[in-house]
């Protein structure tokens, strides 16, 4: 034993604890009581390793987020006990650590990979799988299966032309005495069987200049346009824009010259004036059927009737009665026995009740089919133009309409539809940002190049200036920018309603005056949750074809939330705008009532005070002491205020007229002096009006 003892004192101390370690970090007994031994051999040589230099081709990690030992074990080709070692005399606890299961800590990642001598660079992001095209697409249509359908004419043209008493007298209704206003402010979609037997769907679009959109979008539904003309008016604003649309969706034209019975009526100058819009009628050598008719005492309507029929042959409409449904969404409404309501006009197939149909980033299950007249029908044919009761959610007008399979495919579209609308927003909104941090930039090495001659403590100083003088500028802006603001909330008794009304909102050019902010718009009557919205952003509720119960109302009242109900969408215009007026200040203006001038001055005692006064003769008007009064010389104003006293042969007195003599003094120190003009005035407080012009 002693010759054991010498030996070992004969060896060096490290050599002995090499010898005494060997055992416990041999493979088969590697765990962590000999990860602690070995951190403290790593401490020793801590400093003698910092020595070494390191090597500049160091191998590269890619590491990412969320990553465990195992994987980063094979990201830098090691086994785990390495990542063990490597983490060693580091906060990190390794007790809880698992190979497979535990995710180590971003910083414990990078710690690793620098401690095993290796630097690291992060992993690209995957691409996502692109997504399959889940959309419904329209069919392919064989010829064999076509057969004739009856033709879709819109009647369109300038406003109290006489469209909708038209369209009355073709088929012996009285739809003009249900307008508001006496003006058609929706599409209206109808069937009229003509005497001969043939089958017309019509479409009858407003001519109000608000109603552009609704005018647009029943150009391209429809297979012939009957433009209407006034005779005694001519051709007219919206009469042009009705030209454009139909030029602009390649759709025939016949143009219909109304109130031929006036006196005043002048149909060659009609086809005179369109002809400088490229409408040529047969009389001048072209192709457009010009016929004069009376609406009002049903002269020729006949004669339309067929010319109407006539071009529909030529045109050789056909359709498929058979397959998928096909069409367009021409309006939508919500009704409180029905719900969601879309009238379409149906293009290929014969649509029923169970069908699933998809518009937009909506979709129905057919429950229930309507005509004009809310009878229920059984199944509507192309052409046929029906109400469709059982969507999901509310379609926008102008959505095309297909027929899916079930109701889970039905889901299938419309995710995808909100899919790549959240795409195409997405990438909206990161060209924006890009755009803003372009700019950024700019400014930024703008800074940059001024401050270049600075040395590092003026740079500190100036910026510190610069930031100083934006923090103290925002609360004035914002005080500024909220001062007059009008937010809005429109309700609508239909979706081509509230997107007239959008249209025209879209036109405020006054928000240096009063912002005006959409909140809320949608279909429907107003309800509680709309006051309680207006209240919540202190704005108003503007309604147009809706109503609003008692209890809303009663609501809204002890609120304080304005609620606007309007039937023609002129006046709501009209007092939206007197509203937006109504939250500017008030402009003021000087309205002079006299003037005089100043012949001598004097100083008078009053108790122990010498008061300058001023004596006066009025050139012109009168003085009253009860208004204000300026101070003028050499055309300077001095002074702007009250006065004290005016006496009249050492009378006080309130009004001293032209040509008198009168003594005054004001309320302050300064003095007079000959020749100086004493003007008196009047404040007159005016409202101020918007400027917003919204074309009518």
């Amino acid at each position: 034993m002693w010759g054991i003892v010498r030996s070992t004192r004969l060896r060096s101390p490290s050599s002995l604890l090499a010898r005494l370690l060997s055992p416990l970090l041999s493979p088969p007994l590697l765990g962590q009581p000999a990860r602690q031994l070995a951190a403290k051999q790593v401490k020793g040589q801590k400093k003698a390793h910092q020595k070494v230099k390191v090597n500049a081709d160091k191998q590269e990690v890619e590491i990412r987020k969320r990553m465990t030992v195992a994987d980063l074990a094979r990201a830098m080709n090691k086994d785990p006990e390495h990542v063990f070692e490597a983490l060693l005399n580091t906060p990190a606890e390794l007790q809880s650590l698992e190979e497979e299961e535990e995710v180590l800590e971003e910083r414990w990642i990078k710690e690793v990979v620098t401690r095993s001598g290796m630097k690291y660079r992060w992993a690209r992001l995957a691409q996502e799988k692109e997504r399959e095209n889940r959309d419904a697409k329209r069919r392919v249509l064989d010829p064999a299966c076509l057969r004739p359908r009856p033709p879709v004419v819109t009647i369109m043209g300038h406003v109290d032309h006489g469209k909708t008493s038209l369209l009355d007298a073709l088929r012996r209704s009285q739809l003009v005495e249900q307008e508001a206003g006496g003006i058609t402010q929706h599409i209206g979609a109808f069937l009229v069987a003509l005497p001969t037997g043939e089958q017309i769907t019509f479409l009858d679009t407003p001519g109000h200049a608000a109603f552009t959109s609704m005018r647009a979008r029943g150009a391209h539904a429809t297979d012939i346009i009957i433009l209407v003309v006034a005779a005694d008016d001519g051709v007219m604003n919206q009469t042009v824009e009705s030209i454009q649309h139909a030029k602009k969706a390649g759709v025939p034209v016949i143009v219909a010259v109304n109130k031929c019975d006036k006196p005043q009526a002048e149909p060659e100058r009609v086809a005179r004036e369109l002809l400088e819009h490229g409408l040529v009628g047969e009389e001048h050598g072209g192709d457009v059927q010009v016929i004069p008719v009376s609406a009002l005492k049903g002269d020729n309507l006949l004669l339309l009737a067929e010319a109407t029929v006539a071009l529909a042959e030529v045109l050789e409409l056909k359709a498929d009665p058979n397959g998928p449904v096909e069409g367009v969404v021409i309006e939508s409404r919500t009704d409180r026995g029905k719900g969601a309501v879309a009238t379409v006009i149906i293009q290929q197939g014969t649509l029923r009740r169970g069908c699933v149909l998809v518009a937009g980033r909506s979709w129905a299950k057919v429950r229930f089919l309507f005509d004009e007249q809310d009878q229920a029908l059984e199944g509507a044919g192309p052409s046929r133009a029906v109400q469709v009761v059982g969507w999901k959610d509310l379609p926008s007008a102008g959505e095309e309409l297909l027929e899916v399979e079930s109701e889970q495919r039905a889901r299938e579209v419309v995710e995808w539809r909100s899919y790549e609308e959240d795409q195409a927003q997405l990438k909206e909104e990161q060209k924006v940002i890009q755009e803003r941090q372009q700019e950024h930039q700019e400014r930024y090495q703008q800074e940059r190049q001024s401050h270049a001659h600075l040395s590092w403590r003026q740079k500190k100083a100036a910026l510190y200036r610069a930031n100083r003088q934006q923090a103290a500028m925002r609360p004035s802006e914002k005080t500024q920018k909220n001062q007059h603001c009008l937010p809005l909330i429109i309700k609508g008794d239909v979706d081509g309603s509230v997107e007239a009304i959008l249209s025209l909102l879209e036109s405020y050019d006054a928000q240096d005056q009063c912002q005006m902010e959409l909140v809320h718009f949608g279909v429907g009557d107003v309800s509680e949750n709309d006051v309680n919205l207006a209240e919540t952003f202190s704005g108003s509720i503007y309604g147009f074809n809706v109503s609003a119960s008692k209890s809303v109302l009663r609501l809204a009242e002890k609120k304080g939330v304005q609620v606007h109900l309007h039937g023609i969408i002129y006046k709501l215009i009209d007092g939206l705008k007197t509203e937006l007026s109504s939250t500017l200040p008030a402009l003021l203006s000087h309205n002079v009532l006299g003037e005089a001038a100043v012949l001598a001055v004097f100083q008078v005692s009053v108790g122990k005070k010498k008061v300058l006064v001023a004596g006066c003769r009025v050139r012109s008007g009168l003085l009253d002491r009860r208004m204000r009064f300026r101070l003028l010389r050499n055309q300077d104003m001095l002074w702007e205020g009250s006065l004290t006293a005016l006496k009249h042969h050492k009378e006080d007195v309130q009004k001293v007229g032209a040509g008198v003599e009168c003594g005054l003094s004001l309320d302050t120190t300064l003095e007079f002096s000959a020749g100086d003009v004493i003007v008196c005035y009047e404040e007159v407080s005016q409202p101020q009006l918007i400027r917003w012009d919204p074309g009518f």
